[in-house]
C-alpha cells in the first residue's frame, strides 16, 4: 500500500482509513473491550502489517512554537502510511479532550486524517470511532 506510486487523493486517504477501521475491527473481534490500551495497539500494528500497511508507532513529533522547538514533544500512538493518525484509547467514553488532542497531533504533525479508536467500547463502528480530518485534507484533491 505504499503510497508513493500514488497520486495522494481524499479518496485514497478514506479508503486507507477503511481498511485501517476493518483492522481494528478485527482486532476487537477477537479480543474484546477490557484490556490495556498497549494491548490493543501491538494487535493493531501486527494486523495493519499483515495487509501490507507501512506503520510506525509511538512516533515522536516536536512541538513547535512560533517555528522554534519548545522543548517538548508528542508521541503519536500509531501512524500508518504517513498519513493516517491513529489514537488509541481503552476508556469509557471518547472525551471532547480526546477528539482535541488528536487534533492538535494531526497539525502538528503535518497529517490530513486522524482516527480516535476506543477499543473499550462494545462496537468500534457505533460508539468507538471518531473519524477527523482537517484543513490538509481538504486541499488534498478528490
Amino acid at each position: 500500500m505504499h503510497k508513493e506510486s500514488l497520486r495522494i487523493t481524499q479518496q485514497y486517504v478514506n479508503d486507507t482509513a477503511y481498511a485501517i477501521v476493518g483492522c481494528a475491527i478485527e482486532v476487537h473481534r477477537e479480543l474484546g473491550p477490557g484490556l490495556l490500551e498497549s494491548v490493543y495497539e501491538n494487535c493493531l500494528v501486527k494486523e495493519l502489517q499483515s495487509k501490507g500497511f507501512e506503520v510506525k508507532r509511538q512516533v515522536t513529533v516536536p512541538v513547535l512554537y512560533k517555528g522554534e522547538d519548545a522543548g517538548a514533544a508528542l508521541k503519536l500512538d500509531v501512524l500508518v502510511e504517513d498519513l493516517i493518525i491513529i489514537e488509541l484509547k481503552a476508556v469509557e467514553s471518547i472525551l471532547p479532550v480526546h477528539k482535541a488532542q488528536l487534533l492538535s497531533y494531526m497539525k502538528l504533525a503535518g497529517k490530513p486524517k486522524g482516527l480516535l479508536i476506543n477499543f473499550f467500547s462494545e462496537n468500534i463502528t457505533k460508539s468507538g470511532l471518531v473519524p477527523m480530518v482537517n484543513e490538509l485534507f481538504n486541499e488534498l484533491p478528490k
